[in-house]
């Protein structure tokens, strides 16, 4: 079991703004201080978990690369480091080469509707380049989310098809399912072999999830999909969990079911394989 979406962060790395934002929109206080104690707890049912920087100077929610590989390096059997850039600071391909020459990363993480850049940005395009010619995966927030000045018109999923038809040997993983726009989510993995999709932080929309899911059995694609939680905000329990009832929200309206062997198959996907992590 892996879960491919977790974040470790403090509050020092979270400006006013974003602090505010995230919790109207949970309608709590933010959680925006995670000890790693506490994050190490969390991944205890799963046998690997993937760490995620991230750095959005447009936003002011900046997390070091540093801090990740020296918690990464405590754990090195179980955890995966992915260092983030952002194509708005000026030394950002001086990072790039820092955290996967001499660092150790293992993959990119990259949130273009929080960075402020299209996913085509002509910036990005040596980054992509080295990524594929290292075979340094690339896990990408094409989705929503909540902060104001966040523009979705960098959030769509379908603008990854563009990433994925100039670089064919990069692996990309589109998070959340890209949501709301799952069906283009869905799309893009049935039909680009080196892009696939997590399912994380969507079960607390059980309706979505629902289709979402049903959609990629209904395509034929839930192969495509990889298990990830987006801790804290949810945990690798709490996921396994939701899988496995996802079908309760239909109840015995005849709806169709989402089959166990899609559920139990993201579940035990062996994500390190796919992502030639290892």
């Amino acid at each position: 079991m892996v879960d491919c979406h977790t974040h470790l962060w403090k509050a020092e790395d979270w400006s006013e703004e974003m602090e505010r934002e995230a919790s109207i929109a949970r309608g709590a206080p933010a959680q925006i201080d995670i000890s790693e104690e506490d994050h190490w707890a969390a991944m205890e049912p799963v046998d690997r978990a993937i760490v995620f920087g991230f750095h959005s100077s447009h936003l002011g929610l900046v997390v070091p690369n540093d801090r990740v590989k020296d918690y990464v390096a405590q754990h090195p059997e179980k955890l995966i480091g992915f260092a983030c850039l952002d194509p708005l600071e000026p030394d950002y391909l001086d990072e790039m080469k820092k955290v996967f020459l001499r660092d150790g990363f293992r993959g990119l993480k990259l949130a273009p509707i929080y960075q402020n850049f299209h996913p085509m940005d002509e910036r990005m395009l040596p980054v992509y380049t080295f990524c594929e010619k290292q075979a340094i995966p690339v896990l990408i927030h094409q989705g929503t989310t909540f902060p104001r000045r966040a523009p979705l018109k960098y959030a769509l999923p379908i603008q990854v098809e563009d990433v994925a038809l100039a670089y064919p040997d990069l692996k990309i993983v589109v998070a959340h399912m890209g949501h709301p726009w799952v069906e283009d989510a869905v799309v893009l993995i049935r039909k680009q072999p080196n892009v696939y999709a997590d399912i994380s932080a969507l079960y607390y929309r059980p309706w979505q999830y629902y289709n979402a899911l049903m959609l990629a059995q209904e395509y034929g694609c839930g192969h495509k999909l990889l298990m990830g939680s987006d801790y804290p905000f949810t945990t690798p329990a709490e996921t396994i969990a939701s899988l496995r009832n996802v079908n309760h929200i239909i109840g015995n309206s005849g709806l169709p079911r989402i089959t166990e062997k899609l559920t139990e198959g993201i579940i035990e996907r062996d994500t390190i394989k796919l992502l030639a992590l290892d």
